[in-house]
């Protein structure tokens, strides 16, 4: 398990840096950022994607499940300028349809761990404006870190790519042989079950009349710039046009989506 995972203001900021060097300049063109700019992230967290957001006067809602997250959210922005146009909610976001219609929802490796993907992004139409944009950035599950296992605490685990795609009995007796706690082993099984790939979430998105306004396959995911120094690159656009194939040597995408 790497520090940044304990260390909740670093993973703060690294979210921060992201979404300002890349997920911001990936939308730009599409979509002005001001004072009057609502935006929604669905999995907030601590709420850093949200802070490059905050720092240009948007109205930001940030909602999450866990407790400690929404605590955390609130006090990294106690202090913030703009901090009484930020609102964090401890909720589910089936139970929060009260929130109104925003210019921008967001959610940055989230959807992988929703289950029935379906269901919500119908559910997930009601919150966008008429010419709303919807940004997803998700890793295909098959990706040689795709189940997530850089979070195990065994050095050996946390660095081995691929073994996650193996049988389910077989995953969870490796994890029980280098005695991963049963509680990591449980949120690793649940990553393995809402893994989704890049074919049946563009299924999912066809389904539900969303058109896909921009995407983007990295071969090195934007983030691995800060948590690893490694300078983001995109896949070949060959790899990129073979299905499934594509699921094992793309480490995120990033879609922009709106209703058609």
């Amino acid at each position: 398990m790497q520090k940044r995972h304990t260390d909740r203001y670093s993973y703060f900021n690294e979210q921060a840096d992201t979404t300002l060097k890349h997920v911001i300049p990936f939308v730009q063109g599409l979509i002005s950022f001001d004072k009057n700019t609502r935006i929604l992230e669905i999995g907030c967290g601590e709420g850093g994607n949200l802070k490059p957001f905050a720092d240009m006067g948007c109205q930001i809602i940030g909602v999450d499940m866990n407790q400690n997250k929404i605590r955390n959210a609130k006090s990294f922005f106690e202090s913030h300028p703009n901090k009484n146009n930020t609102q964090f909610i401890l909720q589910d976001i089936y139970e929060s349809e009260d929130l109104g219609q925003f210019d921008f929802v967001f959610m940055r490796d989230v959807l992988e761990h929703i289950h029935n993907q379906e269901r919500f992004m119908d559910f997930v139409q009601q919150f966008l404006k008429p010419k709303g944009l919807f940004f997803l950035g998700f890793p295909p599950f098959q990706n040689p870190f795709g189940g997530h296992q850089q979070i195990c605490k065994s050095k050996i685990l946390s660095t081995t790519p691929y073994y996650h795609n193996l049988p389910k009995p077989i995953y969870r007796g490796i994890l029980k042989l280098f005695k991963e706690p049963e509680y990591q082993i449980e949120n690793l099984l649940e990553v393995k079950d809402t893994g989704i790939t890049i074919e049946r979430f563009e299924k999912i998105v066809k389904k539900y009349n969303y058109q896909i306004k921009k995407k983007t396959f990295y071969f090195i995911n934007p983030n691995y710039e800060i948590k690893f120094g490694l300078k983001p690159r995109k896949q070949n656009k060959l790899i990129n046009n073979i299905p499934y194939l594509r699921n094992y040597l793309i480490t995120t995408n990033y879609y922009l989506l709106t209703l058609q």
